[in-house]
């Protein structure tokens, strides 16, 4: 029996990025991610292994060598719109928020379980760490843009910022593939 059940849920890659390493979050827009174990090579987040940081310092010093589970940003098209109508604007630029992909058709995106996986059509298979909170850095880059709108992207993008992901199976991803959603078998956590 699977312990990874696949859904009627597909998302459709509308936009595919790179951010650059060091530097802005900026992503630059792309048709298609090569992606190998370590992520996207010569890209931001890049690496088996990261140094911890302020999300998980509660675990570890800030520096300490750990898992990196954080190689890919991904974001639902649906809730950035969402996300664009809270802050006024018409439009918030994946770019902005250093997006490596926005998917279309899956619903509550933010929010599909850990450890569930996206799997594309050559087998290219992603692992889902967890939601991305959102920061100041995308509003920072949204404000060079639309001055007075960056401070308005950390509520508004709160519960709609999508997930982070690791690269399980290596692949390449490109503009017009749908993944496939495959989700834990298992019942919510209730101690």
């Amino acid at each position: 029996m699977p312990v990874l059940l696949e859904t009627e849920f597909k998302g459709e890659v509308v936009w595919v990025g790179e951010t650059a390493a060091g530097g802005s979050i900026a992503a630059s827009e792309t048709e298609a991610l090569t992606l190998g174990f370590h992520g996207v090579s010569g890209e931001r987040h890049q690496g088996e292994n990261r140094a911890a940081c302020v999300r998980v310092r509660n675990l570890h010093p800030e520096g300490t060598t750990i898992r990196n589970v954080r190689q890919l940003s991904i974001l639902s098209e649906e809730e950035l719109q969402l996300i664009a109508a809270d802050m006024g604007l018409e439009r918030v630029d994946p770019s902005a928020l250093g997006a490596n992909l926005v998917l279309r058709g899956i619903p509550d995106f933010t929010f599909v379980p850990p450890a569930s996986r996206l799997q594309g059509p050559d087998g290219v298979t992603l692992t889902i760490d967890m939601e991305n909170r959102p920061c100041i850095f995308p509003g920072r880059e949204i404000e060079k843009d639309h001055a007075g709108f960056g401070p308005k992207f950390k509520p508004a993008a709160r519960n709609r910022r999508g997930i982070t992901a690791w690269v399980e199976r290596p692949g390449l991803i490109k503009r017009g593939d749908s993944l496939r959603l495959f989700v834990p078998d298992q019942r919510a956590w209730a101690p």
